[in-house]
């Protein structure tokens, strides 16, 4: 599309995301208004929203029952004091959270989003054990290509050193373990790879000492290092080790909450219960500034007496009423609309269409559960070389086609609101295979 001068100038006073300035103005997209799976661009030219903004509308852009719930919600309050009171709403969206969360993970702190729900269960755990008479245990463990969020704490457990390196030295007591995919060309199978990479995060808790480590914080499908998917013994793996060591399993589902894996929360999808978990993004559809962390309840006794044991930490937005009577519109209709089996149904016939980009022979592995779904792209899949120039070329051509993607030089994502019908999933497919191909005649 065509900027301004005035465009140009304002760009020029602000920040984008991961992205400098420059690189945005030579392929730029001013958004103007958001419908389900489309957004319009000032000129009036659609564009296909094939990863729900940035895996945050599960429910699709301005969900009418969100819609409703906020307007109802703005008559009554938007704003409540956090030191001095809550607000009914943010009950009813405890209770609400509470009842779709695995097992006894039933203690709910709403925050405004994602970093903010890390940064709490990090330093929930270093306090908890700090007054359970543990104060030794302090570190936190993470996986390398993870991604956490961007303040200093969650920037300090992620593992992609792109993100972090301009602003070390980061906060001290982490440390990072290498996830599956690292090791998987060293192994006749996927399996023992994920064997090998859960018992090296053993090793490490052993081998620091468990009675300096705190937690273990992983996504259970991990994003940024390319949509990288364990498998359930993986999981089962680190779960007996946590257990073993008395370190706290920390799930950030941030990306994989709400449906989005065909369960509720991944950790139901690979059958293991973490000790907290972190959500964010989809829990209001994109609406609203939404995150939560959740605990065992046994963990957050520890914080009830003596008074001086109050959790240390909060936020001025966190459980705004607003926001929760959002939260509780996108749990309702997840659950009245059976939305993960929903899931289930798009992302098969989802995967088997991007299964048929394989024909084109630059598709080394096509990985995720449900509509969470991430293609790995090579230059042949003989040598399985990185060709970072296509993943480069498909940006621009995603966007002539009209369609978002998440997309990395070494791969792309896609993960459609979950309101999608099969003929979005096939025009979603049919964009994504004409923009790859676009992307190899561009690179040759």
């Amino acid at each position: 599309m065509t900027l301004t001068e005035r465009d140009r100038r304002l760009l020029q006073r602000t920040f984008l995301d991961y992205q400098p300035t420059a690189e945005f103005l030579g392929c730029p997209l001013v958004i103007e208004r958001a419908e389900g799976l489309w957004l319009w661009d000032r000129e009036g030219r659609r564009y296909l929203d094939a990863i729900g903004g940035i895996f945050v509308a599960v429910l699709g852009h301005r969900h009418p029952r969100v819609m409703e719930a906020m307007r109802r919600q703005m008559e009554r309050a938007t704003f409540v004091p956090p030191l001095h009171a809550i607000s009914d709403v943010t009950l009813d969206f405890i209770e609400k959270l509470s009842s779709v969360t695995p097992g006894p993970l039933e203690f709910v702190k709403p925050f405004s989003g994602g970093s903010e729900a890390v940064e709490a269960a990090l330093k929930f755990a270093r306090q908890y054990f700090r007054q359970t008479g543990r104060p030794g245990k302090y570190k936190v463990i993470s996986r390398y290509h993870s991604y956490h969020g961007a303040t200093f704490g969650a920037m300090a457990a992620s593992g992609t050193g792109s993100r972090k390196a301009k602003f070390e030295p980061e906060a001290p007591g982490f440390l990072r373990v290498f996830p599956p995919t690292h090791y998987r060309d060293q192994f006749s199978s996927w399996e023992e790879a994920n064997r090998f990479a859960a018992r090296a995060v053993e090793d490490v808790i052993i081998h620091e000492g468990p009675e300096t480590v705190a937690a273990l914080i992983l996504e259970p499908i991990g994003n940024t290092g390319g949509i990288i998917t364990p498998t359930e013994e993986y999981f089962a793996l680190l779960r007996a080790a946590c257990d073993r060591h008395q370190v706290l399993l920390i799930f950030d589902e941030i990306i994989t909450g709400f449906a989005k894996t065909g369960r509720m929360f991944a950790a139901e999808t690979f059958g293991v219960t973490p000790d907290l978990l972190c959500v964010g993004k989809g829990i209001s559809s994109g609406a609203i500034p939404l995150g939560a962390m959740i605990a065992r309840m046994e963990l957050a006794e520890a914080f009830s007496a003596p008074p001086e044991n109050y959790f240390a930490h909060g936020h001025t937005y966190a459980g705004n009423p607003l926001a929760c009577a959002a939260g509780i519109a996108v749990i309702d209709t997840i659950v009245e609309f059976d939305l993960c089996r929903r899931a289930e149904v798009l992302g098969a016939l989802l995967r088997q269409r991007l299964e048929g980009l394989k024909r084109l022979g630059v598709v080394r592995e096509v990985r995720g559960k449900g509509v969470l779904l991430g293609v790995e792209l090579v230059r042949d899949t003989r040598t399985m070389a990185p060709l970072p120039e296509l993943g480069r070329a498909l940006k621009r051509t995603a966007l002539k086609r009209g369609i978002i993607l998440r997309i990395d030089p070494s791969w792309f994502a896609v993960s459609p609101p979950l309101i999608a019908t099969e003929g979005d999933i096939e025009e979603i497919a049919e964009r994504i295979e004409l923009s790859l191909r676009d992307a190899l005649d561009e690179v040759g």
